[in-house]
């Protein structure tokens, strides 16, 4: 009888732990909007919104992924890949992702730290030893670009990259010292870059001059590219190949490449800029013509850490979905559910990222903005909340407490494309209906 009871006990706690395992464990499938907690009626307010956006010309289109609780309620694309031609714009088409990069590139440096290849503390200097004994700037003079000056405090960090609290900047888009010292060091922004190697730009960069002393202050820079080195030299893969192997190919995203593959070409969604007038004109290259759009078709093998990635909206939704999972998708484990917490909480302590509304109440975890409790008043929402986005106009949140990812995607520049950044958060917020 004793033996009989236990056995039942037994039976019915792994019952019960399989059905925790399953709840918390979510594999997207698409759904009517009442299964996600969702008011049909209320999604609609969105999609009539999206279209409104294009008819106002303040994009050309845009491509939206709800899901909530796994379940896939809203998936919609509106307005044109051309204007002219008035070609739709697909929902699978593959967009430039640029910093959207950098949380895969997070994930693949958590997936190294759980293997024990390094610790969050290690100096930089023991992997990439150009970044030893690393000084700060001083002074600059901006009549002949030179400069002075001092040691750091310490040396940069793992950690230190991972928050952005290094004290690297970012090519072309920094305060005047900054562009001129890294354009005369030949340092890009990882994107389209033709005629250097990884290894060498990272190596270089070394020897620059940082900004700040490393944990002074929080700043976007170059950190992820220096990550993503690190990966290849840790993994003996390049960045490309260890993305595909550890990351896409095991969570079953198709579409997410550094280098688009020739039949796949004809996805690639296209680039517009906007002006006030209201016209909307198709780019080949931006950046003054140093950028080819094209990047994605053109064959190279310099990867960025912190951008180059193209991807569509439900290969990017996967990945979210892994990490609101807490590290598993669909039977594949890539990060521990703890690992995801770091990630996923306020790493910079009393700093603030200046980024974004209401920047100096939000906080920063390992590659991702997070909404704190007092940043959470400014927005529907919830605080834990952790988003980024790509330069190029495509964005992303992950609301935890909410069990929804969300996401937006549109390829364009222009003066009015943060008037659909404005309408979109509370319109999504508003149809939750449970």
């Amino acid at each position: 009888m004793y033996r009989s009871v236990c056995t039942l006990f037994l039976l019915i706690a792994a019952s019960i732990g399989s059905t925790i395992s399953q709840a918390q464990s979510k594999i997207l499938t698409e759904a009517a909007p009442a299964a996600g907690g969702f008011s049909a009626a209320r999604l609609a307010r969105l999609d009539s919104s999206m279209s409104y956006w294009v008819k106002q010309k303040w994009v050309n289109g845009s491509v939206v992924l709800i899901a909530r609780h796994g379940k896939i309620v809203f998936y919609k694309a509106q307005g044109y890949n051309d204007p002219t031609t008035k070609a739709p714009l697909d929902k699978t088409g593959i967009f430039r992702g640029a910093s959207q990069t950098k949380a895969l590139t997070t994930v693949a440096i958590m997936m190294l730290w759980e293997e024990g290849r390094f610790s969050l503390d290690d100096p930089v200097s023991k992997f990439i030893p150009t970044f030893a004994n690393q000084k700060v700037l001083a002074s600059f003079n901006p009549k002949d670009t030179t400069y002075t000056t001092v040691p750091a405090t310490r040396s940069v960090t793992i950690r230190d990259l991972l928050t952005h609290t290094s004290g690297l900047g970012y090519p072309a888009i920094g305060p005047l010292a900054e562009s001129a010292i890294y354009a005369k060091g030949n340092m890009t922004g990882g994107v389209g870059v033709k005629g250097q190697t990884l290894s060498d730009a990272i190596t270089r960069l070394g020897n620059l001059p940082l900004f700040f002393h490393p944990g002074e202050q929080w700043k976007y820079g170059l950190n992820m590219d220096v990550l993503g080195y690190l990966i290849e030299k840790w993994s003996g893969l390049s960045l490309e190949d260890f993305f595909l192997k550890r990351i896409c190919q095991p969570l079953g995203m198709k579409d997410t490449y550094f280098n688009v593959p020739p039949e796949k070409g004809s996805r690639l969604v296209n680039f517009f800029l906007g002006d006030s007038t209201g016209r909307i004109q198709k780019q080949t290259a931006v950046f003054g013509g140093a950028l080819d759009m094209n990047y994605p078709l053109l064959k190279h093998d310099y990867f960025s850490g912190g951008g180059g990635l193209s991807t569509t909206i439900y290969d990017y939704a996967v990945f979210l979905q892994m990490l609101l999972n807490g590290g598993e998708y669909n039977g594949v484990r890539l990060l521990a559910r703890n690992t995801v917490r770091l990630m996923t909480m306020n790493q910079i302590g009393d700093l603030s990222p200046n980024v974004g509304d209401h920047a100096s109440d939000n906080k920063f975890g390992f590659g991702f903005l997070v909404i704190s409790e007092n940043g959470s008043r400014f927005t529907p929402s919830q605080a834990g909340t952790y988003s980024w986005g790509g330069v190029f106009s495509t964005s992303y949140w992950v609301d935890p407490k909410e069990d929804m990812l969300v996401l937006i995607y549109r390829q364009m520049w222009g003066p009015y494309v943060a008037n659909t950044d404005k309408a979109f958060k509370p319109l999504v917020y508003q149809a939750i209906n449970d």
